[in-house]
């Protein structure tokens, strides 16, 4: 009987290598338009699907393997007296070997060159009825589907069979990939048709295993396009807890003006100061709380140079974080073997969506985008604030947002000089941001605060006022707004509401 394998790839890498073993193995090839051209042209005997099929393609190669001689020769069942029957009546040969992969809507899915029909015209339909056919039929079928199965199947091969343990995983490999190629498809569309989110479609690739997660006892994975945003240019491997912390620093500068650093220390900013360049806001960002950055992450959004290198050298910290280091700065940052220095290639998609597993399912949200340009202040005390006191009052906004609730934030200069963060008390994190300032020498005098929602007593304001506050953000909206204002106008210190909360749990 002769043995025949079915080959139909949009990427082609290895493919001219791969069907030529076949053929040598004995395979009769079958192929279709743009394949069979390549492998004809490398000197390959192949059979062009329509004419094993006698059908020829149609509608621009829109319909090509969609034939029961295709079909059926994968799906039917070697042992079965009935379909054996059926396939010699209808002059159906088995298929025992098919190599598939989809047209690339992947790589144009998320393009903005590319129009809707160019998008739609890459969604393959015949590929994933093979694969899906041929994974199916796994107890007899072998259904590659990436170049790099190639050499480990064909290495089985050579030795007379492929094992069933080898047929199953292909099969795995195949629904997962159908799966995934599917799932783009919906979400696109999804989008694209302005339909309601009625079903949560995740199906990310895994990146990496990581070497643990938030402790050493537990494994974690890194899935999904983590590299489309980040280049590791240096150091040891990132953990979990790495991931985690650089994407909350990344997260915040993005939000501050430009010539911005921040330091973040378990996901709350230990320091975040605009300067001149960035050597002058690191060093103003870490002034805010020398010891807690430490061993943090410190991320800017402008050029580091030789200056701030050599700044950075002097501390031990986990993370450096830029859009640009020069060539120069990135030699003298290596000095510290293990630390990571890693490139922040383009800013982060706010439009997807923020998810947290709970038992028996997820908690799904969009991402928090309240940021500087959107916030409408509305002055809400006699004192009005001067255009100074503006600026300084959406810097500690941004920070704040990005400080875990209960948060209390000072800023002065445009530089973070007292956290209080996570506490169940919003007191209580207005003492702490007031003991952590005066403890490295910052003067609260003059300074700004903010809040990540409403007070909803007075006392909580009257705490940051004995401080030397004199001007603050927040939201409002609290029943007792009235009290607080009345509060704010006694002690003559400007107040603005946002209308807009920021908890952060």
């Amino acid at each position: 009987m002769l043995k025949y394998a079915l080959i139909s790839v949009s990427d082609k890498t290895d493919i001219v290598f791969f069907a030529n073993e076949l053929y040598h193995l004995g395979y009769k090839i079958l192929a279709t338009g743009n394949t069979a051209r390549l492998l004809s042209e490398n000197n390959i005997n192949c059979i062009e699907i329509s004419k094993f099929t006698s059908s020829p393609e149609i509608f621009s190669g829109r319909v090509k393997t969609l034939n029961p001689k295709i079909f059926g020769g994968i799906l039917m069942r070697r042992g079965n007296e009935s379909d054996v029957s059926e396939a010699e009546e209808n002059n159906i040969s088995p298929i025992d070997i098919v190599c598939v992969n989809l047209y690339p809507f992947p790589l144009v899915v998320n393009r903005d060159d590319v129009t809707l029909e160019e998008k739609i015209e890459n969604i393959d339909i015949g590929g994933p009825s093979l694969i899906r056919a041929s994974a199916k039929n796994f107890q007899s079928v072998s259904i590659l589907t990436k170049p790099d199965q190639y050499s480990q199947f064909l290495d089985e091969l050579r030795k007379g069979s492929v094992s069933i343990e080898t047929r199953k995983k292909l099969a795995y490999e195949a629904f997962a990939y159908t799966s995934y190629y599917d799932t783009l498809i919906a979400n696109y569309l999804e989008k694209e048709f302005n339909q309601p989110i009625t079903d949560l479609r995740i199906n990310l690739k895994s990146l990496v295993n990581l070497r643990y997660g938030e402790n050493p006892h537990q494994t974690a994975q890194l899935f999904g396009d983590f590299d489309n945003y980040f280049d590791i240019l240096h150091g040891k491997e990132l953990s979990y807890n790495n991931i985690v912390d650089l994407t909350a620093a990344v997260e915040l500068v993005n939000d501050l003006p430009d010539n911005s650093c921040a330091i973040i220390k378990h996901t709350n900013p230990c320091g975040a100061a605009v300067g001149k360049d960035s050597t002058d806001s690191y060093l103003k960002a870490l002034s805010c709380d020398p010891v807690s950055a430490f061993g943090g992450i410190v991320v800017f959004n402008s050029v580091v140079d030789d200056s701030c290198a050599y700044k950075l050298n002097e501390l031990f910290l986990e993370i450096i974080c830029a859009p640009q280091i020069s060539e120069s700065a990135f030699k003298i940052l290596m000095e510290k073997k293990n630390r990571r220095i890693i490139i922040c290639k383009k800013q982060l998609n706010k439009n997807e969506l923020h998810i947290k597993s709970i038992p028996g399912g997820m908690l799904v949200q969009t991402q928090d985008d309240s940021c500087k340009e959107s916030i409408k202040l509305n002055c809400v005390t006699e004192k009005k604030c001067s255009k100074e006191e503006i600026e300084e009052l959406k810097f500690a906004w941004a920070v704040c947002k990005h400080t875990k609730s209960n948060a209390i934030v000072f800023t002065k200069d445009r530089k973070v000089i007292g956290v209080g963060a996570g506490q169940m008390s919003r007191i209580d994190s207005a003492k702490i941001a007031a003991a952590k300032a005066k403890h490295f020498g910052h003067d609260l005098n003059g300074a700004a605060a903010a809040s990540d929602a409403f007070f909803p007593f007075a006392d909580g304001l009257l705490e940051i006022i004995s401080h030397g506050i004199n001007s603050l953000i927040q939201p409002g909206g609290s029943v007792r707004d009235e009290e607080v204002i009345k509060t704010a106008n006694e002690k003559n210190i400007s107040m603005v509401f946002t209308g807009i909360r920021n908890f952060k749990h």
